[in-house]
């Protein structure tokens, strides 16, 4: 019988797994056809076949309209960083019709890519290794990168990552409602949003005044889109590589930081969540070792801003899913997008309150450069 899952966020049901996998040119099945990971956009699987062991994914099509840009980046990005030493670019399969992708008849476009051997994700990090990993990790993805002109990929998801367009979108969720909507968890998310609105557009300020430029981005390098070495713990490949685009790179190292530096996780409970410097040096020092011979020192001015901007982003991007109905991410009950939003504000006054140790960090990762 063939394999049946539940999909991801306004995607059909999953009929036939076998019969997609037969769509691809990568050997006979070998085994069950089983739900991989935990994304909350697209559905991922383990395929085992008789030539070896592939991912399996469904692009979430109401996430990435236009799926096929996405292919294409991914090609750019293969061709420019082959033979280069550092992070693996997982290798795409080609489906029977020599395409990198395969569509079926209902719509939806699915890929099949190598699955790297002896890799794990971790849920959190445990150690200054691993942290030192993760910073290097990103930096040589931007090392990669540097020489790639960013115009040469297209938009996979417009919008991602402008602030200033979700703040607007929330604001506009709130006079829908009226005044005096919402109950209290909610009107406490929105006090928060009311002081710090100045913060939303920080980054575009600074990319219109030319002290910042377009660079090309993963766009969602968190924690679990690291692949490490199942023995040594090197950092062997970053994934989920849908949202590189053209964008800024300090969206891409607040990201990181934002997530690897919140112990407790996105759904932190009794909102204790704290930023934590040793994590922070660890990876902001691999990073500058990466990346301190071409970030210039209007990028490096900007770092503290983005490490406070990015859980504010998120935040914002929680509530308004939780206003709108869950309609993006994928939740387990009513209530979990408001909690996770709270979660993320709580983690920018922590940051906020240690304001001045973070710069600190970042002067001394990059040779002393003053970072306000």
């Amino acid at each position: 019988m063939p394999a049946q899952t539940t999909a991801g966020p306004d995607q059909a049901p999953v009929p036939d797994l076998h019969g997609i996998v037969a769509g691809f040119v990568a050997g006979a099945l070998a085994g069950p056809v089983v739900p991989l990971g935990k994304g909350l956009i697209n559905d991922t699987f383990a395929v085992t076949t008789t030539a070896g062991c592939y991912v399996l994914q469904r692009v979430n099509q109401r996430v990435f309209p236009q799926p096929e840009r996405i292919m294409a980046n991914l090609a750019v990005l293969a061709a420019h960083t082959a033979g280069r030493d550092g992070l693996r670019v997982p290798a795409l399969v080609a489906a029977r019709d020599g395409r990198p992708f395969l569509r079926t008849a209902a719509g939806d476009l699915w890929r099949l890519m190598e699955l790297i051997p002896d890799a794990v994700t971790l849920e959190r990090l445990t150690t200054a290794a691993q942290a030192h990993q993760v910073g290097r990790a990103l930096g040589r993805f931007h090392r990669l990168t540097r020489d790639l002109d960013p115009r040469r990929l297209g938009l996979t998801l417009p919008g991602f990552h402008r602030t200033p367009d979700y703040l607007a979108r929330h604001l506009a969720l709130r006079a829908a409602a009226g005044p005096g909507a919402g109950d209290a968890a909610e009107s406490a998310c929105m006090a928060f949003i009311n002081d710090r609105g100045a913060l939303a557009p920080v980054l575009e300020e600074a990319l219109a005044a030319g002290r910042i430029g377009l660079r090309v981005i993963h766009g969602d390098p968190k924690i679990d889109n690291i692949l490490f070495h199942a023995v040594d713990g090197r950092a062997l490949a970053l994934i989920d590589l849908d949202t590189v685009q053209p964008g800024l790179i300090q969206h891409d190292l607040g990201d990181c930081l934002r997530s690897c530096c919140n112990r407790q996780g996105e759904s932190a409970d009794g909102l204790a969540v704290r930023f934590d410097l040793a994590l922070c040096d660890q990876i902001l020092s691999a990073y500058a070792a990466q990346t301190r011979d071409f970030l210039t020192s209007g990028e490096v001015a900007v770092l503290y801003d983005s490490i406070r901007l990015m859980p504010f982003e998120l935040g914002l991007r929680f509530l308004n899913d939780h206003l709108e109905g869950d309609r993006y991410f994928r939740v387990a009950y009513r209530g979990q997008n408001l909690h996770k939003a709270g979660v993320q504000f709580a983690l920018v006054a922590d940051i906020e309150a240690q304001e001045s140790a973070i710069r600190a960090l970042i002067a001394r990762a990059y040779g002393g450069a003053d970072s306000r």
